[in-house]
């Protein structure tokens, strides 16, 4: 007996999304119409989806051995399929090949992975949609504190003014397309192993419209854009970071002939600062201290990244080596409420000369 768990590889108790990503991959690999493909190994895949794809069979399969559903399952070296046929739908699709509908699972999936394996994709397009594009925006650390909208100007392919994206002259009109006969599909015919497959795919002819122009534009070829000039706003919200990635949908390179619009990802850098390190959403600061203020003052004022002046307490017999934490006079957290931590780091600096007064709380404190 097959042991269907290890034909797709993957553990018994494996859920239905895990048996399902299994199976595509697989029928991808092994697809008979592709380069490397392996026939046998292909049914196997597929029996052995069938049967853990389905609540019913996999529990009598894993309490049984068996599926136990008409046959299917064959003998060793058999087709899997009953009557030697594949599990495609009530009726054929000619040449004498028929099919059954009985226990054929998910029906979605097969046929995805099997055209997928043909080099067709599921989800048909009539133009090229316009491609995303990437910039880049420096900034500074009081610009990230503060947020700010930026503009970005660039080129790309915009959609054109003069047949605004349609890429024709609409005053000279259109006649129908005679290669689909104006339904703007049209059918192939595809002979596998399995049969004739019928295929329905947007006409190229007349791009899926039905209808040919009878004067494109010129100032776009009939491509419905052109390389032009953008701007485009971007909010950048406070508290964002180095590396942060903006998407602007609908912002990037224009489609063909008004097909959809691509993005525009935005990617931040945060110059360094003179005063302040960044760490995440705290703020370090190192505040240069003489040694008279460390001597007889008990209060130092520091200077926040939004100017404000932040009084820092002096405790008597505080080691100046230790780190003082002001909370919440950091970094705006981004996209969230509240402010990091200003971490204030003391560099005391010896004097060229020390006054008698400082002699003197230097004694005393002895």
């Amino acid at each position: 007996m097959k042991d269907y768990y290890e034909v797709l590889g993957v553990n018994k108790g494996a859920n239905d999304e895990e048996v399902k990503k299994a199976y595509r991959k697989l029928a991808h690999q092994f697809h008979p119409d592709k380069q490397g493909g392996n026939e046998k190994k292909f049914k196997e895949v597929n029996e052995a989806y069938q049967v853990l794809s389905n609540k019913e069979k996999r529990t009598s399969y894993d309490n049984f051995g068996t599926s136990d559903f008409s046959g299917f399952g064959g003998g060793q070296g058999g087709s899997p399929f009953p009557g030697g046929g594949f599990p495609f739908g009530g009726g054929g699709f000619g040449d004498g090949v028929q099919f059954d509908m009985s226990g054929a699972g998910d029906m979605g999936d097969i046929f995805e992975a099997f055209f997928e394996g043909l080099g067709v994709k599921s989800k048909r397009k009539s133009y090229t949609s316009g491609a995303d594009l990437e910039a880049g925006e420096t900034i500074t650390l009081e610009e990230s504190f503060n947020g700010i909208k930026k503009t970005i100007a660039f080129r790309a392919k915009i959609t054109c003014a003069t047949c605004k994206g349609d890429g024709a002259n609409l005053k000279a009109g259109s006649k129908t397309c005679t290669y689909c006969e104006g339904r703007g599909e049209v059918k192939e015919a595809r002979k596998t192993f399995f049969g004739n497959f019928a295929q329905v795919k947007p006409c190229a002819k007349c791009h899926a419209t039905g209808n040919i122009p009878n004067e494109i534009c010129r100032a776009c070829s009939g491509e419905g854009r052109i390389i032009g000039n953008r701007e485009i706003s971007v909010d950048l919200s406070p508290g964002i970071e180095s590396g942060q990635i903006v998407k602007i949908q609908g912002a990037g390179e224009a489609g063909e002939r008004g097909a959809s619009t691509g993005s525009l990802y935005v990617r931040v850098s945060v110059r360094p600062h003179d005063r302040f390190t960044r760490a995440g959403g705290n703020l370090v600061l190192t505040q240069a201290l003489d040694l008279t203020e460390a001597l007889l003052k008990d209060e130092v004022i520091v200077t926040g990244i939004d100017h404000k002046k932040i009084s820092v307490k002096i405790p008597p017999g505080f080691d100046f080596n230790e780190k003082v934490i002001i909370s919440s006079e950091g970094m705006p957290r981004f996209n969230a409420r509240g402010r990091g931590d200003l971490v204030v780091i003391f560099h005391v600096k010896k004097p060229k000369k020390i006054s008698d007064k400082v002699k003197s709380a230097l004694e005393e404190g002895n």
